[in-house]
Formats: C-alpha cells, structure tokens, sequence
C-alpha cells in the first residue's frame, strides 16, 4: 500500500480536537483572581489542579491554556507512564546523595501505579491503561555493552531492569538482528490525550475552572497578565508551560524547546501482531543513541516516534517545525527495518511537538515561598509519570504541607540556564548530530562509539 501523506494531525487527537485549534478568547468571562492560578494545561497544569482540590477543596482553582487541554507534548508523546528519570542514578547520587536518589526512584515506580489508580478512580477507561512494562532491545555489541550495564546499573539501585537472552526478547518482539534486551516493569502504555481530557473532567467535576484560549502573556508573583491585557489576581502562581516556558517573559534560558516526532500505522490485524508480539502491551525501544520509542495502541496500531529533529534558533516553537519530511520517512524506515513483519502497511498519521530540556537534563519541581509562584518541568521526554509526582509535589507546596514529597531531591533544584545564541543552537544540533553519528559508527563497527564520549562531554552526564 502506498503511504498517506503526512496532516501533523496526532493519531491521539482523533476524537477529540480540530487540527489547527485556534487561540479564540475563552467563551465566558474570565473571573478577576483566584487562589491558585496555573498556567498551562496540560499533564502537570492538570495533575496540580486535580490533587489540590482533591486535597484542598476550598481553594479556587484555576487553569489557563493557550489552545486547548493537551496542545503541548501532554497530548503528542509516545505514551509511556514510565519511571524513567532522563539524569542517570549515578549522577543524581552524585548531586544529591545515595538515600535522597533512592527515595526519589522509588517515588517514581510508585507514580506508575499511582496513574492507574487514578485512572480507573476516575474512569478514565479510553486512557487504555496497560502495564507491560518497557522491552529494549540490544541489536549490536555495543547496545548489548550499553544493556548489560543498565541491569548492572538496576541492581545497585533497585530498579528491577532484567536482562533478556536473544530468545526472551524476541518472544517479547520479534524484532530483526535482536542480541538480547532489557524488560523493565515499571511502565505502562496510555492513550496520552484521552487522558489529559479525562483529568480535564475530573478537575472540572470538583470545581476547578479551565479556560481554554487564554494565551498568558507573563506570569508574575500575584498576577498573572494575558497577551490582551486582562490581569487576573493570584494567591499562588503555577507555571506548568514546559517547552512552552521559553516563550513567557523573561524565561527564555530556562529550557530549550527540542521536536520529537512520530508516525502510526493502520490498524493490523491479529494475525500481524501475532508474528511481531507485544502481547502484554509492552511499550518498546532499543539502545541506540538517537532515542526511538514505540508502543501497540488500543486499537492495535504500532505508534512510533524519535528525536532526530532540530533545535530552532531563539528557541523557536512553530506549528510548521512539527512537520519535518526526512524524520518521518526515517522513522518509517527505521520501523520497516525493526519489524518486516509489516510488509506493506499503510502509514496514517505522522506529526511532532516541542519538549523541554534543562542545561543538565534535570527535572525540576520548585516553589517560592515568599512570591507564592511554583513551577515544574523539563522532563526531556520522560513526563506522562513525572508530571503526576510533580502535580501531588505542588500541591502539597502550595498548601504548605510537608511531606515525603518534598523532600524529594528534585524539589527547588535550579538548572542553569542555556548559553546565548549561537552557542545554544550549535550546541543543540551538535548533540543531535553526534547521536546519530555515533549511531552509524557502531552499527559499521559493533564497538561503542568513540563519538559518544565527545556527547556525554558536550550534553554533560
């Protein structure tokens, strides 16, 4: 079958959202203040509102969203609720200390579960919560290296990453040219936007008010000013914006806002799936360098997405960067060349969006006491869970209640902020060069890539 042509329609927005949303004013009035204002509606604007009225019903609670719930990477992403950290234990251990590291690793398997708990509190059935866990495959000597140091690195820090012979992963996903692999527990597999509308509802259902269409201009301790002037009054000020941040006043250097992209089949049939595998809903990757991610979807697509897009100059966000022609047709391939069990599938949706990375690919959750503003985010991709941790973190900042949470060594860090350009944009698309360089080095040589020390040198861990 021939391929359809590309619409930066995301398969999750079938169902739910025109294409192009347009920024329109909110229907109603906005009110003049609020208790809590948070700015961004998605994961963690979301997740933040529905634990604090959860747990504070008294406080008024109110979300403003450029577009509509789940714009941003909340409503584009692979997933994965996973309790991945993008900053390795080692270097959080490093930072931090061996105790505070383990408490915050353990907080995130817990998280994992804690969505689905939600979930199904919520009814949120058309999420399509399924925990399979993460399979990743090892398809060279070097991915083995690389594999195998990771179950080395899972039993220091209890992370429960197994190791995988040839036949135990094939049996999982049977993939070409597969060596062995990891099988992490701790993840599962949603619908990303049906999510983001079901804590939609949920925030509504308790009181909390979401006005859609509210472009925030700047976001201040006690105000929050829109891009048409109107102020609205804070008791407490959220910034939720992810790769959106570098876009409010004054925050450019925060995060760089980095495209990944993704392409989904049609639906196959059950005689496909039982050839490729994926019986237990497993999310999928493998240890290359540039990050590939892929999970089966409800209705049985293969969804598929990788980085390999480049960074925009001044941190640029565009609804033209979300389509980028060369990446689809890699990704494709490289999902041809993963599964040819595929054959002649038809591709029917293909599109992208920003997510945010701090200078040192830490996460981050904080708040300001004394300017009563709050903020969480740069997850690098590794969000659907974090911005949960990071919703019930807030929460319990914001209603000044100490608990394990915040104590949580990602509470309050500061990243620094990203060189100016040019270095910023040299540095960016270097990084993304050098991954996929170092990518080929080793598929030539089976060996790591000596290319990978100059990333780990420039991306600094």
């Amino acid at each position: 079958m021939s391929e359809l042509r590309p619409t930066g329609f995301p398969l999750w927005w079938e169902g739910y959202a025109a294409p192009s949303p347009a920024a329109v004013p909110p229907a109603e009035a906005l009110p003049s203040q609020a208790d809590v204002v948070i700015v961004g509606g998605g994961f963690t604007g979301l997740w933040t509102a529905y634990y604090l009225l959860r747990d504070a019903a008294h406080l008024s609670v109110l979300v403003l969203e450029a577009e509509h719930v789940g714009f941003g990477a909340s409503g584009r992403n692979g997933g994965w609720v996973s309790a991945l950290f993008p900053l390795g234990a080692d270097a959080l251990a490093a930072r931090h200390g061996a105790s505070p590291t383990r408490a915050l690793l353990s907080e995130l398997r817990h998280t994992v579960d804690e969505v689905g708990d939600v979930i199904a509190a919520e009814g949120i059935c058309e999420a399509g919560y399924a925990k399979g866990g993460t399979l990743c495959l090892a398809r060279n000597a070097a991915q083995v290296a690389r594999a195998k140091a990771d179950v080395a690195a899972g039993a220091v820090w209890d992370t429960g990453t197994l190791w995988l012979s040839s036949p135990e992963a094939t049996e999982r996903l049977a993939a070409t040219q597969i060596l062995g692999g990891t099988w992490n527990p701790h993840c599962a597999r949603i619908q990303p936007r049906a999510l983001v509308e079901g804590l939609a509802a949920a925030v509504r259902a308790r009181g909390g008010r979401i006005a859609e269409g509210a472009r925030v201009a700047s976001a201040a301790p006690g105000v929050v000013t829109l891009s048409d002037g109107t102020r609205i009054r804070a008791g407490h000020v959220i910034r939720a914006t992810e790769a959106y941040t570098a876009g409010l006043a004054g925050l450019r250097p925060r995060l760089a806002p980095v495209y990944s992209l993704m392409v989904a089949t049609e639906p196959l049939p059950h005689s496909t799936w039982a050839e490729i595998g994926l019986a237990q809903r497993e999310v999928f990757s493998d240890y290359r360098h540039v990050i590939v991610y892929g999970q089966r979807t409800l209705d049985d697509r293969l969804a598929f997405g990788g980085r390999g897009a480049p960074y925009h100059w001044g941190s640029a966000i565009r609804p033209g960067f979300d389509q980028d022609a060369t990446v689809f047709a890699l990704l494709r391939a490289a999902l041809r060349e993963l599964l040819p069990q595929l054959g002649d599938v038809t591709f029917t949706h293909a599109w992208g969006g920003p997510l945010g990375i701090p200078r040192d690919w830490h996460p981050s959750v904080g708040y300001d006491a004394s300017a009563r503003v709050g903020w969480a985010g740069g997850y690098v991709g590794d969000g659907v869970a974090a911005t949960n941790l990071a919703g019930r973190t807030l929460a319990d900042l914001v209603t000044n209640r100490r608990s394990p949470l915040t104590a949580l060594p990602w509470v309050n860090h500061r990243s620094p902020s990203w060189e100016p350009e040019p270095l910023r944009w040299l540095g960016v698309n270097a990084g993304l060069r050098l991954a996929a360089l170092a990518d080929a080095e080793e598929a030539r040589t089976g060996r790591p890539a000596r290319l990978a020390r100059l990333l780990s040198a420039l991306i600094g861990h």
